[in-house]
Parts: structure tokens; C-alpha cells; sequence
């Protein structure tokens, strides 16, 4: 819609320059026509005839978009409107953001801002961002004549239901005509009936409230809302300051005081329960310790009755065990004689077979070497020459000996022991040349 009005507002004042500017085209095309004449330049140009008549259409058809551009009005957000007539005044109604129609070059639309505002007197958090603020604390007198210096925050708003009452009735602008006075009177009324004690402690919040409530009641009847009443500081007087400062200081001494003989009557109670738990847990221990002991006592009588039978049979079972090791012993040592007396037979036995054994061995080994002999003998005394061969046999056992007949008629025989015995020699006679090998 903005775009819209532009583009009218635009289309009128493009008509009336164009309309212009065709003017001022024939104008010049007339005057250099009558100079042309006045000069007496031959073939004179022709004439040209201004057009009145179009101009002047053009240029009250141009006003069209532009009225119609002048009756849109555009209330932007965080605002609102209220039509002023030049010939009723303010009409009635309040105009919401958004787009409105009035009648052109009779009908205004005068435009408040109905987002909250703050009015702060004295240095601010953000003062920059305050609609109205003073450097300067509120002064007010208190119930003893003192000046106090009141550093407040108001947070208000205009009611857009009410924007033509206060279009007509109220000077403007609101924020430093209304808000400020109406301010301060309710502060300064209130302030008078309380002491400077009461009002920056004791009271504070009372004094505040009472505030709020007269500058809500007084605000709401011109048609502002107040939403918040703050009192961030209050600047005392530097007498009463310092004396002020000197009493909360002695105040805060006795407190201090106080809590000092609190914890002391405390710490005494503790050391009291203390010394008492300490006693008690003294009688207790020497109780349990009492009781242990005839505890004690009981299990070392019970366990006597227990223990001397069972040392008694003890005692018996070592007797036991003494006299049965010594039978053992005996028995032991009456098997061990006879077990000699066993080994003694047998070893006689054992010698008596082994001498009968030797003494048949010895028998047996006579009688055969008896009969040995005695077929030596027989056989040596048919063949005499064994003798010669079993002590050539006895003599070495390199020698090789051949059995042939005495009557030397087997001359092949001779031959081959000939030359037996030459070989035996030669090898003979090789192992003697020959030294011994390590």
C-alpha cells in the first residue's frame, strides 16, 4: 500500500511537470516566433499557439492521484492515530496500525507512540534508552524538613482508546508536559509525611507503593497507563548520612556483639554436652569393661569343669599309650630274637646244602675229569703225536698245524707244508721290519 501511494503521489506530480514543461515548450516556441517577426527574417517560421487549454486539463487531472495518494495514511507499528478535521477538530475513534483512508486536505491524522515509555529522574541503568530522564535527582522534604534526593523510574504507556481525549484536552507532547509534574507532585506530597529514616529503610517499600497507587490514579484520568514505579536510590543528606552511617555502625557493632555472645553461651553448651557425653561414654566403657571381665572370669571357671576331666583322660590315654609302646618294645624285641634265631638256622641250613652242593660239584667234576684224562690217555697212546700238536697249540696261535701220515709218501702234502712254512716265515720276518703304529 505504501508502494502504492508513492506510485500515485509520483503519477500527479509527473502530469504537473510534464504539463509544465509542454507550457514552457510553446512559450519558447512563440518567442522565437515574435523575434522572428520583430527581426523581419523571411520565410518567417509559423506561427505556434500555445495550448492553454490542454495544459490546464493536464494539470487538474494531475491533482486526481495525487488526492487519492493524500487520503491513504499509513500507521506504522508501536503506534496510533487519532483524525484531526480542520473544520469538526479531532474526530472521535482511534486508527490502529495499518492503512486508513481521510479525506484529503481536510482530515489529518496525528500519530502517538503507544509502546512503553520511561520517565527517569537521576543517573540511569541506560538512560539513553529513557524517553525522558534528568540528570538531576527528584528533590523532596521529609517529615523533619529535610531534603532528600529520589532517583525513580516510571514505566508508562499511552491508551490508544483514549488518544483523542488527550489529543484535544492535553498539551503535548505528554512525556514532558503531563508525566514530569504529575510525577514530582505525587513524590513531594508523599515524602512530607514520612521521616528520612522511614523513607530509606524502613518504609521504603510503603513510601513506593503509595506512590505508584497516586501516580497511576492521577496518570489513568488523563488516559496513561502506568505499569511501574521504581525507587533505585536515595541520596541523604550528608549530615544526616554521616550520622546515618555512624549508627548502622554501632548497630552492626552490637549485632556483632550479640551473635559473639551467642556462639560463646553456645560453644560453653557444647564443652557442657561435650564433658557430659564424655563421662557418660567413661561410665559405659568402665561397664563394658567390668561385665568383659566377669565374662571372663564365668568362661575360664566353665571352662576348667571342662578341662580337668578332659586333662585326667589326657593323662590316662598317655599311660595308655606308655605301657602299650612297652609291650610293643618287648613283643618287638621277642620277634626280633626269634627272627635271629630263624636266621641263624636257615643261614646253617643254607651253608650245610651249599657245602653237600660243593662237596657232589667237586665229585661229579673229578670223576669227570678222571674220565677225561683217561680217554686222553687212551687216545694219546694210540696217536702219540697229539702231544706235539696240542703243545704246538699251546705255544702260539699262529701256527697252523696239519695231521699227516709218518711214512712221508704223500710227496703233495710235503710240498704244500714246505711252502706253508716258507710263507709263515716271510710274514714273520714282515712284522718284525715293521714298526709299531701309535
Amino acid at each position: 500500500m505504501l508502494f502504492l501511494k508513492d506510485l500515485l503521489m509520483w503519477c500527479g506530480v509527473g502530469m504537473i511537470v510534464a504539463a509544465v514543461a509542454v507550457l514552457a515548450y510553446d512559450l519558447y516556441l512563440n518567442l522565437q516566433y515574435r523575434q522572428a517577426v520583430a527581426v523581419g527574417v523571411a520565410p518567417l517560421p509559423p506561427a505556434h499557439e500555445v495550448r492553454w487549454r490542454g495544459m490546464l486539463g493536464l494539470a487538474l487531472l494531475a491533482w486526481g492521484p495525487i488526492l487519492l495518494a493524500l487520503s491513504i495514511v499509513i500507521v506504522p507499528s508501536g503506534t496510533a492515530g487519532v483524525r484531526v478535521s480542520q473544520t469538526e477538530g479531532t474526530l472521535a475513534g482511534t486508527l490502529y496500525p495499518g492503512v486508513h483512508f481521510v479525506t484529503p486536505l481536510v482530515q489529518r491524522v496525528a500519530l502517538f507512540d503507544t509502546r512503553d515509555q520511561l520517565f527517569t529522574t537521576g543517573f540511569a541503568e541506560d538512560h539513553k534508552k529513557a524517553t525522558t530522564a534528568t540528570s538531576e535527582p527528584l528533590q523532596v522534604q521529609s517529615k523533619e524538613g529535610l531534603s532528600l534526593g529520589l532517583a525513580i523510574t516510571v514505566r508508562y504507556r499511552l491508551d490508544p482508546r483514549h488518544l483523542d481525549y488527550i489529543q484535544n484536552n492535553l498539551p503535548q507532547p505528554i512525556e514532558k508536559e503531563i508525566v514530569p509534574p504529575v510525577v514530582a507532585s505525587a513524590w513531594r506530597e508523599l515524602a512530607s509525611n514520612y521521616t528520612v529514616r522511614d523513607v530509606f529503610s524502613a518504609k521504603r517499600e510503603e513510601v513506593r507503593q503509595r506512590a505508584a497507587g497516586v501516580i497511576t490514579q492521577k496518570l489513568a484520568a488523563d488516559g496513561i497507563v502506568v505499569k511501574e514505579v521504581m525507587l533505585r536510590d536515595i541520596q541523604l543528606p550528608p549530615e544526616y548520612a554521616k550520622g546515618l552511617e555512624e549508627l548502622l555502625l554501632k548497630e552492626q557493632q552490637n549485632d556483632q556483639m550479640a551473635v559473639d555472645t551467642e556462639i560463646q553461651a553456645k560453644q560453653v553448651k557444647i564443652a557442657e554436652l561435650q564433658a557430659e557425653a564424655t563421662k557418660a561414654q567413661q561410665v559405659k566403657q568402665a561397664e563394658g569393661e567390668a561385665q568383659v571381665k566377669v565374662l571372663q572370669a564365668k568362661g575360664e571357671a566353665d571352662a576348667m569343669q571342662f578341662t580337668l576331666p578332659l586333662k585326667q583322660k589326657q593323662i590316662e590315654q598317655s599311660k595308655l599309650e606308655a605301657e602299650a609302646r612297652k609291650e610293643a618294645t618287648v613283643k618287638n624285641a621277642e620277634a626280633m630274637a626269634e627272627a635271629k634265631v630263624i636266621d641263624s638256622k636257615a643261614e646253617m641250613e643254607r651253608r650245610k646244602l651249599l657245602a653237600d652242593a660243593e662237596a657232589d660239584r667237586i665229585r661229579v667234576t673229578a670223576a669227570a675229569d678222571a674220565e677225561r684224562m683217561k680217554s686222553e690217555g687212551d687216545i694219546l697212546k694210540q696217536n702219540p703225536l697229539l702231544i706235539n700238536k696240542i703243545v704246538a697249540e699251546r705255544l702260539s696261535d699262529k701256527l697252523q698245524i696239519m695231521m699227516v701220515p709218518a711214512d712221508g709218501k704223500f710227496f703233495f702234502a710235503n710240498d704244500v707244508l714246505r711252502s706253508m712254512n716258507m710263507a709263515n716265515h716271510s710274514s714273520q720276518a714282515q712284522d718284525a721290519e715293521t714298526p709299531p703304529q701309535n
